[in-house]
């Protein structure tokens, strides 16, 4: 039996060559899943995505999924795509197993958290307060840069990392530190800034765009005083749930993160299309 794939939907395609189209996985003329191919992400047109693979319940457990990615893969390939982004639900066992098998390396994690009733207490001696006009100029000009840093570090290559970063940006604050729910803030120890949390609205709950403790001041419990006043914001802005991404290698975040009750939602991968 020959396992395929074949489109079962009209290719979009934009002037900047952006492409989209879904797939379902046969084996012979017997469709057994689905999946769909994009490379229209903030990444660039040199990254392409596969999305919301599945394979049918009486299918599975017999190689469908892999021959799909692989072939997935060599569709990509033909799109000009160099490298390859999936995302898979923490609690899909074998979507994990599948991405280690077809080599693709963990680039972060989605995490979440429902938070308590009551809002937590932030440390004797630190209290938070909105960003100045000028704190935000200057703020911005490093998260841009930074963001994209991070995401060249795991192979993205620079023109996409840069896209991706501003394009994030771009959406998640079209009016700036005036975007509705989105609150910049920056935490004070002794009256000396230590450090900056961004959180606003994200599908139906709050999220944590960016949180850094100024390197002269790491190692001195700030970070989780930042999170503690993350999720006082939430509160207060009346979500029950906070979400944030950390980058694979950042064990110090994540150990923090552990440590204050998130839990995996999500784990992204990436590959090169050699």
């Amino acid at each position: 039996m020959t396992t395929t794939l074949r489109p079962s939907g009209p290719l979009q395609q934009s002037a900047g060559g952006a492409r989209s189209r879904p797939y379902e996985i046969r084996v012979n003329s017997r469709r057994v899943g689905a999946l769909l191919l994009a490379c229209d992400t903030p990444f660039g047109t040199a990254v392409g995505e596969i999305r919301d693979l599945v394979v049918d319940a009486p299918d599975r457990r017999r190689g469908r999924a892999t021959v799909g990615a692989l072939a997935a893969e060599e569709v990509l390939r033909g799109w000009g795509c160099r490298r390859v982004q999936a995302s898979v639900p923490a609690e899909s066992a074998g979507g994990l197993r599948l991405a280690a098998a077809l080599g693709y390396r963990e680039s972060g994690r989605n995490m979440s958290k429902e938070l308590p009733e009551v809002p937590p207490a932030l440390p004797e001696g630190v209290a938070g307060r909105a960003m100045t006009p000028a704190e935000y100029e200057a703020w911005l000009v490093r998260a841009v840069e930074g963001y994209a840093e991070d995401w060249m570090r795991r192979g993205l290559p620079a023109e996409a990392a840069r896209a991706k970063s501003e394009a994030d940006h771009a959406r998640s604050l079209p009016r700036g530190p005036a975007t509705p729910g989105a609150a910049l803030l920056v935490l004070e120890a002794a009256g000396e800034v230590v450090g900056h949390v961004w959180v606003g609205p994200s599908g139906g709950g709050a999220y944590v765009y960016d949180v850094a403790v100024a390197e002269e001041h790491r190692g001195r419990g700030h970070g989780r005083s930042l999170m503690l006043l993350a999720e006082r914001t939430a509160l207060a802005a009346g979500h029950r749930t906070l979400a944030l991404h950390v980058f694979a290698g950042n064990t110090p975040a994540l150990r923090l993160y552990e440590s204050l009750g998130y839990r995996p939602t999500q784990f992204n991968y990436g590959k090169e299309l050699i």
